[in-house]
């Protein structure tokens, strides 16, 4: 059987539109945006998480970001995508879960999730530092993450 060119960019385009809804509409945020080094704090803090790549996305410049909550890495779907971003006081970050049971619990108590599936939860990051979080279930597994907030230059 021969395809047209049209058929099959129909069929193919069906095929895509599908796989993206196999997960239940599950994604994980994509920005377009440069990386930052990030204090030595935080490089030891994930050097077990398995989709942590050295450094964060520089996401200054924003009012809302959004980070995955069981997004896939670290032996399934426990990790946090992005593991690790710097942002600008005032920022809120919006963490959304796409797959799992999981929670975001701050290291040093300024904010902690309940442990669940199908959440949202969200935390406005009002004073410079660092701030390193996990998932209690997860966290043998590498599911850690950070912001580090920074006053814009």
């Amino acid at each position: 059987m021969v395809l047209s060119r049209r058929t099959y960019l129909a069929l193919v385009g069906g095929t895509a539109a599908v796989a993206g809804c196999s997960t239940g509409g599950a994604q994980t945020p994509s920005y377009d945006a440069p990386t930052v080094p990030v204090p030595e704090e935080v490089r030891s803090y994930l050097s077990e998480t398995g989709n942590f790549e050295g450094e964060a996305l520089d996401l200054t410049d924003r009012d809302e970001v959004d980070v995955a909550v069981g997004a896939e890495g670290n032996s399934g779907n426990n990790a946090y995508s992005p593991p690790a971003v710097q942002i600008s006081p005032g920022t809120t970050v919006v963490w959304e879960w796409i797959r799992g049971s999981h929670n975001v619990i701050d290291t040093g108590g300024a904010f902690e999730s309940d442990l669940g599936t199908n959440l949202t939860f969200e935390h406005t990051f009002e004073d410079p530092g660092t701030y390193t979080y996990y998932c209690s279930p997860h966290r043998r597994y590498g599911m850690k993450g950070a912001v580090v907030v920074v006053e814009s230059a």
